[in-house]
């Protein structure tokens, strides 16, 4: 199929973009395309305006400090996939990264479009979530942090206003004591996952966890924070009991229907096992 008729303007500055943004209400921001293009050629966006923001040069790279890592825009994924100084901050963004679609996809997708499009089965918005993230918005005239549990707010939906556009990315350096998983199930590698789950636990000395983040895609309209499965595991050694606790609560935030991929039943029963697995691993990986 081809897309439908649209205006397009290359501008070469933030301003600009955003300027374009709030001229023309039905418009589209163009970034690496890998879900915008679909969603044209299927004819379910129809905007009268694509900007195409990949020619603007504050829109690149990555910066990574002590406490958080930051990835602007046209930032591709296979970039922060490869960068070495990412994954030493945080390696559980590698590890989402390498289940993000296939190599070529991630060769042009960026980590904040895909964010942006917020996919409730894309994996970036779930770690964004897990690791409470956030991202940089600027409108005309103004700029605001959005945090990751405000910004997603149902399927292909966030809290931007319409004449606003994200121009990076905050996701923070692992914390001490952290180890980190994530884990999906897709009929193929590639697909969208009918489930995954994203898992950092932070232990004491002893062995307790202190502090549990969870999250999941695939599994309810927006990607969603699997807070009653934190519960279960804040304050308590990471043994077998807990880690089952955890999983029975994790199941309880299914709630996509059935459809032709999979019914609610059996979603719930990937999500029990996916967070078993991942906090396995994850409390192995605490260094």
């Amino acid at each position: 199929m081809k897309p439908p008729l649209f205006d397009y303007v290359t501008p070469e500055s933030v301003e600009e973009a955003v300027a374009a943004r709030a001229a023309e209400v039905d418009s589209v921001l163009l970034a690496g395309g890998q879900s915008l293009l679909a969603t044209l050629n299927f004819r379910i966006a129809n905007p009268a305006l694509l900007i195409d923001i990949s020619r603007i040069p504050s829109l690149r790279g990555i910066d990574v400090n002590d406490s958080e890592i930051i990835v602007r825009a046209m930032v591709r994924q296979r970039e922060v996939e490869l960068s070495e100084a990412v994954h030493q901050a945080n390696p559980l963004v590698r590890e989402v990264l390498q289940n993000v679609a296939h190599t070529v996809v991630r060769n042009r997708g960026t980590v904040a479009g895909s964010i942006a499009h917020a996919d409730a089965a894309a994996e970036l918005p779930a770690m964004l979530l897990a690791v409470e993230g956030s991202v940089d918005v600027q409108g005309p005239g103004r700029k605001r942090s959005i945090a990751a549990g405000d910004l997603f707010q149902f399927h292909l939906t966030t809290s931007l206003a319409d004449d606003e556009m994200i121009i990076a990315v905050r996701i923070p350096v692992l914390p001490p004591a952290t180890g980190w998983s994530y884990m999906e199930f897709a009929r193929r590698h590639g697909d969208y996952a009918l489930a995954g789950i994203c898992a950092l636990v932070t232990l004491d000395g002893d062995g307790r966890c202190t502090k549990a983040r969870l999250s999941a895609c695939g599994i309810a309209s927006t990607a969603v924070r699997l807070a009653s499965a934190e519960e279960e595991l804040t304050g308590d050694m990471l043994d077998e009991t807990a880690i089952a606790r955890a999983a029975k609560a994790a199941r309880d935030a299914v709630t996509a229907v059935d459809d032709s991929q999979a019914s609610t039943a059996y979603r719930r029963h990937l999500v029990d096992t996916l967070t078993r697995r991942t906090l396995i691993q994850a409390k192995g990986r605490v260094a």
